[in-house]
């Protein structure tokens, strides 16, 4: 029985998800349809191009490539049926050096299902789906990473898929799309969980910096949450078990996308201690919300976890299809007390937010500094820098009809102050129907963008990349 075959079967027995999240089936076919159509539509052609013409002046120091990683359907899909969260993974990317910008490449990561669309032989071990939701590099390898799911696959320099990668082996299951990496030890640790293949777990592992792994632990849970990130500390790592759950009944729809908003299960954070096993984590409950990416957490000097979050009230209720549709992220600090298995909650800033990040040497320590994308309905024309020492958020615009993605911070070569560095997004111009590659100062908001790297292609909104410099890694 196919897809629809099953949709119908399931609106005759009463089961559709929009009917139990109180959602009518034309406001949940409008949810869908937005998510194929403006920039978050596909683009259908792989390009390279050399050359590229840039506004401004590239900094010298940032030789390496500048990637981001997001859904790109290989073939039409049902726009009544689609999930963003469901496409195929195309990584975009642009290379830096001397100044110039060298390259741009698009290049779908290739899984059996792309391979066989594209008419390709498929060559190495390829997914069953092509990872969709980040790319890093690590290892000495460039990685295409999905939350929940297949180990990474590994592509060259050049974006050509080179295969599944397991870590020489040593891979236990699946991974997770946000490792984090410890600035002091150069390792990546990851909270991982993959379905229908593992329940009642999820599991912490440990790589080190040769690309292979060191640790693993089984962390049991309740039911299969969407474990969609994770944070560190020093002391501990964070596991965030939220109201967002595996729901068979949502097989039927949404391109097999089986999570939605679970009234029945709780909130809570686990602490578990750096070298603990299972039983060690320390489990505090918060307010019921969901949680898809912390900007850092940190010990306090007084022995609590601190930790900033941008923090939905729900998720997948009404709008099944992707995250904008049912209220939008606060940015918000939670400090968890591992004695007292308290928290308490405060809001640091309440306009809509997404895509946090800090500087990569303070993750997992006290920082001052924090980046996110303004998110407004399906508008996100800002970025905002927030102080946390002074409470003080200011912002870049991006001016009219212009969007930017995630904002990822690069420190600046013998830079001491937190804040010395760039960023770098890929920025959507609908006016023109194109995109760039912009770099700022971090420091100076009120300046205009150091370069701007003008792309032949459309980036479409997607999630998450990483600077991945020549020499050294990029997370």
């Amino acid at each position: 029985m196919n897809r629809r075959e099953l949709l119908k079967v399931a609106a005759a027995a009463g089961t559709l998800p929009w009917l139990a999240g109180g959602c009518t089936s034309r406001e949940s076919h409008a949810f869908a349809a937005q998510y194929l159509t403006g920039n978050f539509a596909p683009v259908e052609a792989e390009i390279t191009a050399t050359d590229l013409r840039v506004t401004g002046q590239i900094p010298e120091q940032l030789v390496g490539r500048y990637l981001r990683n997001g859904p790109n359907p290989v073939e039409d899909v049902d726009p009544l049926e689609h999930h963003w969260f469901i496409g195929d993974g195309m990584v975009h990317g642009v290379r830096l050096d001397g100044g110039q910008a060298v390259w741009y490449r698009n290049r779908w990561v290739r899984s059996t299902h792309v391979a066989n669309v594209l008419g390709e032989p498929g060559e190495g071990e390829l997914p069953d789906f092509g990872p969709n939701t980040h790319v890093i590099g690590f290892a000495d390898s460039t990685w295409a990473l999905v939350e929940g799911g297949a180990p990474p696959v590994e592509l060259d320099d050049e974006l050509e898929t080179i295969g599944v990668n397991t870590f020489e082996g040593t891979l236990p299951g699946g991974f997770t799309a946000h490792p984090k990496l410890d600035p002091d030890t150069g390792e990546l640790h990851a909270m991982c969980y993959w379905w229908p293949n593992q329940r009642g777990y999820v599991q912490y592992v440990r790589i080190g910096p040769n690309g292979k792994v060191t640790k693993s632990v089984d962390i049991p849970v309740a039911g299969m949450p969407m474990i969609h990130d994770m944070s560190i500390t020093e002391r501990y790592i964070v596991i965030y078990d939220l109201p967002v759950t595996v729901k068979l009944s949502m097989l039927v729809t949404r391109g097999g996308f089986p999570f939605a908003w679970d009234d029945d299960h709780g909130a809570r954070v686990g602490l578990l201690p750096r070298d603990g096993a299972a039983e060690d984590v320390i489990w505090i409950d918060v307010s019921p919300c969901y949680v898809y990416h912390p900007m850092n957490a940190y010990d306090d000097a007084d022995g609590n976890v601190v930790i900033d979050v941008c923090r939905y009230e729900r998720m997948f209720d009404r709008d099944i299809y992707g995250p904008f549709g049912d209220n939008v992220a606060t940015l918000d600090r939670w400090t968890l007390n591992p004695t007292t298995r308290r928290s308490s909650e405060t809001r640091i800033h309440d306009r809509g937010q997404e895509f946090p990040r800090c500087h990569p040497a303070r993750l997992g320590k006290p920082y001052r500094y924090g980046y996110t994308a303004a998110v407004d309905g399906l508008d996100f024309s800002r970025i905002y820098k927030h102080d946390l020492k002074t409470g003080i958020t200011r912002s870049i615009a991006m001016g009219a009809g212009r969007h930017t993605g995630e904002p990822y911070f690069i420190p600046r070569e013998g830079g001491t102050a937190e804040d010395d560095g760039f960023l770098l997004s890929y920025v959507y111009d609908a006016g023109h129907n194109t995109s760039e590659l912009v770099i700022w100062d971090a420091q100076d908001f009120d300046a205009p963008a150091l370069a701007r790297v003008h792309l032949p292609a459309r980036v479409p909104y997607g999630f998450h990349g990483s600077w991945v410099p020549d020499e050294g890694v990029g997370v």
